[in-house]
């Protein structure tokens, strides 16, 4: 019996010997096929490690990375470095794949990963949820530290739900990328907008009866306890034979201002025919960005609601970007000013986001709509605030979905939702990104395992920098929740 222990052994003592490259090979002109696709990316120097899974077919496999100093080799098809490896190697790192076939060894061109000196903010927060319609009840909020694979819960929808009265939670939200100033709402049971500053957190009922719902989409004031809200009344239409399978539309929607200290709400001017949407800062505080579209009904019947006739002429409803002039003093808002007609051009404009410096204006761009997580044409654009000069960002977009998307501290990385991998589901990709306004190919973020993001079941939504971990506890957090909600006035 020990004589057969120690047969059964031996080839498993053997398999976790040291790998090595192969002595003899042949060079192919091809690359090897590995997912994700790392292939000529550039990571910022403090990114969890790499780990990729090579998918074209072979016997055997071995990779090896270096970068002129160290050299690591790996063996099998999952190539994944520990973190004291990854951490040892800068500048331009080099992966050469070997690949055999038939007792035959073929080194494919390599391919290389650009470490960038430029660090990344080292936590993202996102809300993870099933792609459906109405199977949301397991959904959370999580937090992912960048510099290793840690995830961690913010907030569940189990927390507080039960078989009667159930919850959504969504639109979480920091001041100035700081963890202690957050935000999210809690939808149907016990409904309201958590707000925790600074260690002090509330349940708020931001429905005062005088603007056209609750706070919806939040905007942080860079510096003081204000946050802009959108409030909207939003639908869904479901299409039969459409590959975009969803519109998710607005019938009303406006602006307004809420005061975290005197729990006030100020709603902005508005016009009933006026969409206003997705607010955003600019850094100084100044400026209030948004989307807006003018609908008028088209059908003049009393019969038909305004509601159906916007579901009728959906693909005509087309945002173009504003902005309002901000007096901290005497909180108040001037006229508003166009910044980007993309109406005009027969497009719609969306989540326009300005960078910490000032200097540029990101925004989702499709032929029509205001939720472009479900257009296949959305594709992130750049405008030049000092000049005014718009493009396409044809380096990081891709053949399907492009859609929200948020600026680092630093303003060198950007993060993205991208529908790239297979059309269904969303997974955050980040991007280098220079002073000239120039990005890198994007990179999927990192995983321990190289292909979890191809079995897990669930769409990452709204990813957002943090600079660090959010250290308020979902049970703290779900006490609150079951509080009674402060009413805004």
């Amino acid at each position: 019996m020990r004589k057969l222990i120690y047969l059964l052994l031996l080839p498993m003592l053997l398999s976790c010997g040291k790998a090595s490259v192969p002595a003899k090979y042949t060079d192919s002109k091809e690359t090897a096929q590995i997912y994700p696709d790392y292939q000529e990316v550039t990571v910022p120097q403090n990114i969890a490690p790499l780990t990729f899974h090579i998918d074209t077919p072979a016997d055997g496999s071995v990779c090896r990375l270096s970068d002129g100093t160290h050299e690591f080799v790996y063996q099998g098809p999952d190539i994944c470095p520990k973190e004291k490896e990854w951490r040892s190697m800068s500048g331009t790192i080099t992966a050469e794949v070997f690949l055999q076939n038939g007792g035959e060894w073929t080194r494919m061109t390599p391919f290389h990963i650009y470490v960038s000196e430029d660090v990344i903010d080292p936590y993202i927060s996102y809300r993870l949820i099933a792609p459906s319609y109405v199977t949301y009840e397991d959904l959370t909020i999580c937090q992912r530290n960048l510099t290793n694979y840690d995830e961690s819960v913010i907030y569940g929808n189990m927390i507080n739900s039960n078989e009667k009265d159930g919850q959504c939670i969504n639109c979480h939200a920091f001041q100035n990328y700081n963890p202690a100033r957050m935000q999210f709402h809690v939808r149907q049971a016990k409904g309201g907008t958590i707000i925790s500053y600074d260690g002090k957190t509330e349940r708020i009922d931001l429905n005062t009866g005088k603007t056209v719902s609750a706070g919806v989409y939040p905007a942080w004031h860079p510096t003081e306890k204000l946050i802009a809200y959108s409030t909207n009344h939003t639908g869904q239409s479901f299409h039969t034979h459409d590959i975009q399978k969803v519109e998710v539309q607005d019938t009303y929607s406006d602006l307004m201002l809420y005061d975290i200290d005197r729990h006030e709400v100020l709603p902005l001017e508005r016009d009933t025919n006026n969409l206003d949407c997705f607010p955003y800062w600019s850094p100084d505080g100044k400026w209030l960005y948004y989307c807006s579209a003018r609908y008028e009904k088209v059908d003049t019947a009393e019969q038909t609601s305004k509601e159906f006739d916007m579901i009728v002429n959906y693909q005509q409803i087309r945002y173009s970007l504003y902005r309002r002039p901000f007096t901290l003093s005497s909180r108040s808002f001037g006229e508003r000013e166009l910044v980007y007609d993309a109406a005009a051009d027969s497009m719609s404009a969306t989540l326009p986001r300005v960078s910490p410096d000032g200097k540029w204006l990101m925004f989702t761009m499709g032929r029509f709509g205001v939720f472009h997580i479900w257009h296949t044409d959305a594709d992130l654009y750049l405008m030049n605030l000092e000049t005014g000069d718009i493009r396409p960002m044809t380096e990081v977009n891709s053949d399907n979905v492009e859609s929200y998307h948020s600026w680092s501290s630093n303003c060198r990385w950007i993060i993205f939702s991208s529908r790239r991998d297979d059309g269904n589901y969303t997974r955050p990709f980040i991007a280098h990104i220079d002073a000239q306004g120039h990005a890198t190919k994007p990179f999927e973020l990192p995983s321990r395992y190289p292909e979890y993001h191809r079995e897990l079941m669930r769409s990452y939504n709204i990813p957002e920098f943090m600079s660090g971990p959010v250290t308020i506890r979902p049970q703290e957090l779900a006490a609150v929740v079951r509080n009674d909600s402060i009413k805004a006035k």
